[in-house]
């Protein structure tokens, strides 16, 4: 009997935990919220990804919920904090792996025996190595930001109007005219200075010509 009871108390420490922890509260409420809370939280949704492409390794086997989540939480915080070398490292190594994953599929586009398969090898190996070249140009900026250097602009929003020169001050300016039938009784039209001046403007060696070499007409 003692044995018995030894050996499931060793499988239940050894096995891991499979309900996902929630704070229960007093009221069915807060229950529900917390619930919902740790459903739409990141860090479930990364251990549901690792628990499913871990399901059928020997690694599965031995994952603690509630260990994975503090540790997926503690490694949030730590980015939120400013400490980046957890990020840094798993760039790296992924940059590895699919070094490493570039290299396989190379060695399988020689030795495949038909042109098709050579090609859609070789089609992934490229892949693999340009996925690898982005990993490495976002871990170099990650540790060296760039440098933004920001210039003054003059940015307006709409139409501008600029006068180069002054307006010509109005001759009429503060003179009324008499209404006319155009302009109705409540209204007055003002003069145009540029009008009058131009109905005013001749040119005096005309007019001497014309008062000399005009045609006589001889009067009957």
């Amino acid at each position: 009997m003692n044995k018995t009871k030894r050996q499931a108390t060793s499988k239940a420490e050894e096995a891991p935990h499979e309900s996902t922890p929630c704070e229960a509260r007093s009221s069915g409420d807060e229950s529900k919220c917390n619930m919902a809370r740790l459903t739409t939280s990141p860090e479930l949704a990364a251990y549901r990804v690792i628990g499913a492409a871990e399901a059928t390794t020997s690694v599965g086997d031995h994952i603690d919920v509630p260990t994975i989540l503090e540790q997926l939480r503690n490694e949030a915080a730590a980015v939120h904090c400013g400490d980046l070398s957890r990020t840094e490292s798993m760039l790296m190594n992924q940059a590895t792996a699919l070094q490493t994953l570039f290299a396989r599929l190379v060695e399988a586009s020689m030795k495949a025996g038909t042109l098709p398969q050579q090609e859609t090898a070789m089609r992934l190996a490229l892949k693999a190595q340009s996925q690898c070249r982005a990993t490495l140009e976002t871990l170099v900026a990650v540790k060296n930001p760039p440098i933004v250097y920001a210039k003054q602009a003059n940015l307006t929003t709409g139409p501008q109007q600029i006068n180069n020169a002054a307006a010509a001050p109005s001759r009429a300016r503060g003179k009324k005219t008499k209404p006319t039938q155009l302009s109705g009784g409540s209204h007055e039209l003002l003069s145009d200075a540029r009008a009058s001046g131009n109905a005013r403007s001749t040119d005096p060696t005309l007019e001497t010509l014309g008062k000399i070499d005009r045609a006589k007409v001889r009067r009957r």
